[in-house]
């Protein structure tokens, strides 16, 4: 085998498989995307918004966890023995979701879903961080980013139109033996470590200690203004994200769009977010991390704010599209900016906690604006959320310093 090298062209193949790999990974959550709140309403005739949001929340609390055990794991094991281990994880997932006989059963499905999730998503992350080194970290997070994300509305395309043809269970779930089958095996067979590029990194850069966990927890979320904004702002991120997944169908349906029109604007917003990040990461290479983070979380506030106002198919179309472009400058960014600013051999552990930080947000977003809508209504609870998110990216304008060439 060669010697390491540096670099997305020196990497083209192993990036490209990642790519193909993580596509698969982001498929695999797609497919509850359009359909799940629609399977609590009518066949397990949940009412309440919290107990319709509880699988987010679930899966959140779940992947944030193992988000950051995934960092410290590939640190010490080494980073493709963790996504095979994902993909483990993820072989039970539609059978469950195709037969559970009841929601406590949907929940407990969430709980692998978000440990596989973990996993996998947080290895190709740092796989990829590791191959691209330091020139071109933000194409390479776009591109990663725009694999799983256009790869979540895609398949919640496809479940929503199946749901509308054959029903809501289970003809849409055996996507997901397709994508745990294809996403697994490329991974077990193709798939090859990265760590000797960590070391070689870590060589040209001069090297620097490795941190403890306490440590790399410490400035990742709290002492460092720039990786614990970075935290802040993910969190906030996810949140809305959060909100999106649970309330957005509810909305939609209330405001009598059809099933097959629910999968359709479930899937604009993670479509054009996936799509962006294939020209935003590569713009903060040229341009900077915060600007574009800042302007990200200001335009997704607008987006939430144009669908709680809102009561067509072409004004909801409108404000996913505005979400999902704001969060297209916002996700890589913060993902390029960790990366600028972790030494190589604490990364992968600092991207653990900053995923910690941000995924937390499903499970904070998902019971708040469950709570919220229970008690005032889905649009106040969304416009609640719309403030936060604004307030979030005015803390990254005041706190966080430009990360680029760091």
């Amino acid at each position: 085998m060669s010697a390491p090298k540096l670099g997305l062209r020196e990497n083209l193949a192993q990036f490209s498989l990642l790519v193909l790999v993580n596509a698969f990974v982001g498929a695999m959550v797609g497919m509850e995307r359009s359909i799940l709140p629609a399977i609590a309403e009518e066949e397990f005739e949940l009412v309440a918004r919290t107990a319709i949001l509880s699988f987010i929340a679930v899966f959140g609390v779940t992947k944030a966890l193992t988000n950051y055990f995934a960092g410290r794991f590939s640190d010490r094991f080494g980073r493709k023995p963790v996504l095979v281990a994902g993909w483990i994880v993820a072989a039970p997932v539609p059978f469950l979701l195709m037969w559970a006989p009841s929601w406590s059963w949907i929940l407990a499905t969430n709980v692998l879903l978000g440990i596989s999730q973990g996993l996998t998503w947080s290895t190709t992350v740092i796989m990829k961080i590791d191959l691209a080194g330091p020139k071109k970290r933000g194409l390479a997070m776009g591109f990663n980013e725009f694999a799983g994300y256009f790869a979540v509305a895609l398949s919640a395309l496809a479940t929503g139109f199946i749901a509308a043809e054959y029903g809501l269970r289970p003809e849409p779930f055996w996507l997901g033996v397709v994508f745990v089958v294809l996403g697994g095996s490329l991974s077990l067979f193709l798939v090859r470590e990265t760590q000797g590029h960590v070391q070689l990194e870590s060589k040209e850069a001069g090297g620097e200690d490795a941190l403890s966990a306490l440590e790399v927890i410490k400035r990742t979320s709290f002492t460092d203004p720039d990786l614990s904004s970075a935290s802040q702002a993910g969190l906030f991120n996810n949140l809305n994200d959060g909100m999106a997944w649970g309330l957005f169908p509810l909305l939609f349906a209330a405001a009598n769009m059809s099933l097959s029109q629910i999968g359709t604007l479930a899937a604009i917003y993670p479509g054009v977010w996936g799509l962006g990040q294939l020209f935003t990461g590569a713009w903060s290479d040229r341009v900077g991390r915060k600007k574009l983070i800042v302007a990200g979380m200001w335009i997704q506030a607008v987006g939430i704010v144009v669908i709680a106002m809102g009561d067509t198919f072409a004004v909801f179309a409108a404000g996913a599209a505005l979400i999902g472009g704001g969060t297209a400058m916002v996700y890589p960014t913060l993902l390029a900016a960790v990366g600028d600013v972790a030494a190589p051999s604490w990364r992968a552990s600092a991207v653990g906690v900053y995923r910690l930080w941000r995924d937390m947000g499903y499970a904070v977003g998902a019971v708040l604006a469950g709570v919220i809508a229970d008690q005032f209504g889905i649009s106040v609870a969304t416009l609640c959320i719309a403030g936060l998110t604004f307030l979030s990216g005015g803390v990254v304008a005041v706190r966080m310093r430009e990360t680029l060439k760091r």
